[in-house]
């Protein structure tokens, strides 16, 4: 059975993409995904296989969800999901969870004859993604906390904030930025954002500037 990687030294220099526009997989977070387009059941198909690896990356382009053509310009950084569970579903189609584990960029793309595309990348820019604490001390979690308690109310969320209490500060910023419910330019921002507190304060300015704009006033928390 393939295990999950815990460092960068486990994860090949070789990934599949799934290239999909809005889409943000973050470390020490969950994301569904239902496939359906055969290339990318292929693609699952291989994963199985294998090593359950994947590069989950934005197309340059908003124009279509995930591009047929094979060129089509792809954002140079991606995150690293592992393959956590599927479900055949009844049309043949795939449910799958993936795991965000480490965020790359790409270095080329290879030449290959699968339906899916494939690319070299290089994870050493981004090897704190794999420690679960990277970051935390510069976090003002009350204040994140806050301001989310205040968008979940302008937006109509609802979180289970008995369980947030008790989950890790990078799990919580990664974790809201992948529910936030922003464009692809926003999401890759919050992607290659430097350090936790940067993509904290990022996901901050962005929902108080959506706040403000609804209500016709200034900043919405000091």
């Amino acid at each position: 059975m393939t295990r999950r990687p815990r460092s960068m030294d486990q994860i090949g220099p070789l990934v599949p993409l799934l290239p999909l526009s809005g889409a943000l997989l973050l470390p020490q977070t969950q994301r569904p995904l239902n496939i359906f387009e055969p290339r990318y059941i292929r693609l699952i198909d291989d994963l199985l296989a294998q090593d359950r690896l994947v590069g989950i990356i934005q197309p340059r382009s908003e124009e279509e969800e995930s591009p047929k053509e094979r060129d089509a310009p792809l954002n140079d950084v991606g995150c690293v999901g592992y393959l956590k569970a599927f479900e055949e579903q009844d049309d043949e189609n795939y449910l799958i969870v993936l795991e965000g584990l480490c965020r790359f960029q790409i270095t080329a793309e290879a030449d290959v004859t699968t339906p899916y595309r494939q690319a070299e990348i290089d994870l050493t820019p981004y090897a704190t993604d794999f420690d679960p604490t990277a970051g935390e001390e510069q976090v003002n979690r009350q204040q994140f906390l806050d301001l989310m308690r205040s968008y979940s109310e302008f937006a109509n969320f609802e979180f289970d904030w008995e369980g947030i209490r008790n989950i890790k500060t990078t799990q919580l910023v990664n974790m809201c930025c992948v529910l936030s419910p922003y464009g692809p330019s926003e999401k890759q921002a919050l992607l290659e954002a430097e350090d936790l507190n940067t993509r904290a304060q990022t996901l901050i300015a962005l929902a108080e500037m959506e706040m403000a704009a609804a209500s016709g006033s200034g900043s919405t928390l000091q």
